[in-house]
């Protein structure tokens, strides 16, 4: 095993190293065949060749294929955006480092955009440069850091996979996209073969969202692109068309120009660079033309024609064609399941007497789940009918911090989250414990943070919303509605002391944040 991993590390070294050499010496574009994938990839391509799938959706010549690579490659090297992750691996010159630089890039982006991703990204790199730093980096550090960013398991098994490398795989990242999928946690195809591709050159396409929306609209694919069909041709492609002398570029600007130009809802199809090679332009030109009737029959343009049946690539005929999508029409909208509903009942618990200043009270949970590792407020599930909220949250308050006054548990108002397959209602309620002995001892998995330290906590975007809530209903610190507080001064500008007496009263009745700020998903 150690020497078949070092002849492995032997031949990625020796490919980086040499890579002005492979450009110096390897055909050019216009004369390299697309590289065969091997493994899964080469399986998944045997299945889609066996299918009836029309030429109209495939580049059939090599010469398309080079104007293609040709035309992008051209076009990212004037357009590509200055992104840290892209600075950091084109100055590493070690292959594990430049590898983790990637990965931990890819793993922030998905699902996430990249304003976003960027500031995380700097704070993570500072903070852990080396998969050595981030092995031995605690999950709570991890989670710190994570927090707000959203899809919090991807962190976790970021470092799960650092820790493997370093204490099974001798400190060096796996150099193949076969390899990285089966080794690292969490990795997937597409992540092996963005690592593969930018950090060791290795000739292998990938496939994300925008990927699939560039190639369903150059090819005009309007099939299901979920599908297993249209998801082995897509990969098909990508592999086709990938540069041999520019993997990582190549896959790289194919992602930038879905991101930038070729975008969901408003493409910007003149500054597209392969617009003479898209087939969904070519589509909008001929429905324009037989929607005007300015011709007699059918324009001369080329169409899908299968020799039989319906093409699995083609949309349904029971799809018509939306002309004011135009080139939007691709790729197929996927129908999504709703997520599930679900109702929690949590509330923050404040010693006001507490030594060193107000403290708030957090309890940590469970090590696998949703939010895994996390802290939060003290919770319970409930049901969306209210029905016996309050007992059940007391009880929970006084499992973490002993008994408290149920009199003084206030509801204060909801806050909305939806995660990725939960729609989660939270019912939020407020107690501030005052005039009694602060609790000084919690048990495992419960501490009590200050409000500055709950603000760096590793703690949920949901959370922070349920305590914006709570600060809105303290005195002297009201973040309600505006049009609330302006409607109030607009009815009396000048108030008698007993009306500022009967204000300051029912002030939590009338400060609460309506739902348009307090039911925001993420």
């Amino acid at each position: 095993m150690k020497k078949s991993r070092a002849a492995m590390r032997s031949c990625c070294r020796k490919q980086a190293s040499s890579k002005e050499g492979r450009k110096k010496h390897a055909p050019s574009s216009s004369q390299a065949k697309p590289s065969a994938p091997d493994g899964l990839a080469g399986r998944l391509e045997e299945v889609v060749l066996q299918a009836s799938v029309s030429p109209y959706h495939l580049f059939r010549d090599t010469a398309e294929v080079t104007v293609f690579r040709e035309s992008l490659l051209s076009w990212y090297n004037r357009e590509k955006r200055d992104l840290p992750w892209r600075r950091q691996a084109e100055g590493e010159v070690d292959l594990d480092r430049r590898a983790y630089a990637v990965w931990v890039s890819e793993v922030m982006l998905q699902q996430t955009q990249v304003a976003t991703v960027i500031d995380y990204y700097t704070r993570w790199m500072q903070k852990w440069p080396t998969l050595q730093d981030l092995a031995s980096a605690s999950l709570e550090e991890v989670n710190q850091l994570w927090a707000g960013l959203g899809y919090y398991s991807r962190g976790r098994r970021l470092q799960e996979g650092a820790r493997k490398v370093v204490e099974e795989l001798g400190g060096h990242m796996p150099c193949t996209a076969d390899t990285l999928q089966r080794l690292l946690p969490g990795v997937g195809r597409y992540t092996a073969g963005a690592i593969a591709s930018i950090a060791f050159g290795q000739i292998t396409g990938v496939v994300d969202g925008n990927v699939v929306r560039v190639l369903c609209r150059v090819r005009a694919i309007g099939a299901d692109p979920s599908s297993t069909l249209v998801s082995q041709q897509l990969w098909s492609l990508a592999q086709q068309l990938v540069d041999p002398a520019r993997p990582g570029d190549f896959n790289q600007a194919a992602m930038e120009l879905g991101a930038t130009v070729c975008t969901p809802q408003h493409p910007l199809c003149s500054q597209c660079p392969v617009q003479s090679l898209c087939r969904a332009r070519q589509r909008v030109e001929r429905e324009q033309l037989l929607a005007s009737q300015s011709l007699p029959g059918s324009p001369d343009m080329e169409e899908c024609a299968p020799n039989t049946g319906q093409c699995q690539l083609c949309a349904p005929p029971t799809e018509p064609w939306d002309l004011t999508l135009g080139v939007a029409n691709f790729p197929k909208k996927v129908s999504r399941r709703p997520p599930r509903e679900e109702c929690s009942a949590t509330c923050v618990l404040e010693q006001l007497g507490a030594h060193g200043g107000a403290r708030i009270l957090l309890v940590q949970r469970p090590n696998s789940g949703l939010l895994a590792g996390l802290w939060e407020f003290p919770s319970v599930a409930v049901e969306p009918s209210g029905q016996c909220q309050r007992k059940a949250l007391l009880q929970e308050l006084q499992s973490w911090a002993g008994p408290v006054p149920a009199t003084r548990l206030r509801h204060l108002g909801q806050v909305v989250h939806t995660f990725s397959h939960i729609k989660l209602t939270y019912q939020v309620f407020g107690l501030a414990l005052e005039g009694q002995t602060p609790v000084t001892i919690t048990p495992p998995g419960a501490r009590w943070l200050t409000r500055e330290e709950f603000r760096t906590a590793a703690v949920s975007t949901a959370m922070k919303k349920v305590f914006r809530v709570y600060e809105g209903q303290q005195p002297g610190t009201c973040k309600g509605s505006k049009r609330s507080q302006v409607s109030i001064s607009s009815r009396r500008k000048k108030p008698s002391p007993g009306q500022q007496l009967l204000d300051n009263f029912f002030r939590p009745l009338i400060c609460t944040d309506p739902p348009s700020l307090n039911s925001v998903a993420q």
